[in-house]
């Protein structure tokens, strides 16, 4: 970062002395060289928070949520194959890790932050409500944030940190109960969304090792490559796929499009190059601004009404966030 000086000088008999009036301190460059991550973890959660919206018009045109997975990412791992491909030679012919062992934590990847985690998270949505799946899921910075302090005792959380994680869980349960506290107990949903919500915990866990070793673009590769063929056993159980006079419809495509190559490939390598800057927890933490986005989509694009307790839950979202950054 290029460092702006400001001097004024005076003038003695000996010499013309240059004094500074203002200097970034190392703490300032710091704080400047974690906003930009930041940034790109809000807008890649702000994304995601759509991608419900999209979603669930692709599910009203009969493709399933195994399906939409499927294609989301096959469109986003060809693309970054294409990219890795046409890239530096040392990228292009990096097919596989170092060892076995770092080849399994990519294929753990690919299951916990692909594959099962999709499936568990929209098939919980058929055994329970939205707003049960919602609170389980969207509180997985929570769980992350106890998962990292066992794993990684050498890194500790700090009070306000810890205090504005909780805020913004707080924030973010007003905002999906939405002043309907109705919570219907079920099981088999309930029990598969804590299992989507641990897989994201478990993904963002073991993106900290491989990224002291790999690139976020060889990282996501594996990924996405790891996801599908995850997924295909699935199609044993429940075969099938679209029509393309289906597929080839034109909103279809354009939804199909966005998934695969914004929400998947982009947000995927984005959200990985944000965890290796800010870590685990607070990059995870940026999971609880998830619900505003989605209800900010959908009042824009399926009419859905904004309530106070959006706005309230919102602020606690917002303030939490800030607390978690605070120094």
């Amino acid at each position: 970062m290029r460092k702006a000086f400001f001097f004024h000088y005076t003038t003695t008999k000996r010499t013309h002395k240059k004094t500074p009036l203002f200097h970034y301190t190392p703490t300032m460059i710091k704080q400047d060289s974690r906003l930009l991550p930041h940034l790109i973890a809000f807008i890649t959660v702000t994304i995601w928070g759509t991608t419900f919206v999209w979603t669930k018009l692709l599910i009203a045109a009969g493709i399933s949520p195994a399906q939409i997975f499927t294609l989301r990412f096959v469109m986003a791992y060809a693309l970054m194959l294409a990219f890795s491909l046409t890239g530096r030679k040392r990228t292009r012919h990096q097919w596989l890790c170092q060892s076995w062992k770092d080849e399994m934590l990519m294929v753990a990847l690919g299951i916990t932050g692909g594959s099962i985690y999709f499936l568990a998270e929209n098939e919980a949505l058929r055994f329970t409500t939205a707003t049960n799946a919602s609170l389980i899921v969207c509180s997985c910075p929570l769980f992350t944030m106890l998962a990292h302090r066992l794993v990684y005792r050498s890194e500790r959380m700090k009070g306000k940190q810890a205090l504005g994680s909780i805020v913004a869980c707080v924030g973010m349960v007003i905002v999906v109960l939405n002043g309907r506290f109705i919570l219907q107990l079920s099981p088999i949903g309930d029990l598969l969304a804590f299992m989507a919500c641990l897989c994201w915990a478990v993904y963002s866990l073991l993106m900290k090792p491989v990224l002291e070793r790999y690139s976020s673009l060889f990282i996501t590769r594996k990924v996405f490559f790891y996801g599908i063929l995850t997924i295909l056993p699935y199609y044993l159980i429940v075969p099938g796929f679209p029509s393309w006079e289906v597929l080839c419809q034109p909103d279809i495509v354009a939804n199909l499009l966005f998934l695969g190559c914004v929400a998947s490939m982009l947000c995927f390598l984005a959200w990985n190059w944000c965890i290796s800057r800010l870590g685990t927890v607070e990059a995870t933490n940026w999971v609880y601004f998830n619900p505003i986005a989605t209800i900010v989509a959908a009042s824009l694009v399926l009419n859905e009404k904004i309530t106070p307790y959006f706005l309230i839950g919102s602020v606690l979202i917002l303030t939490g966030l800030y607390l978690t950054e605070r120094k």
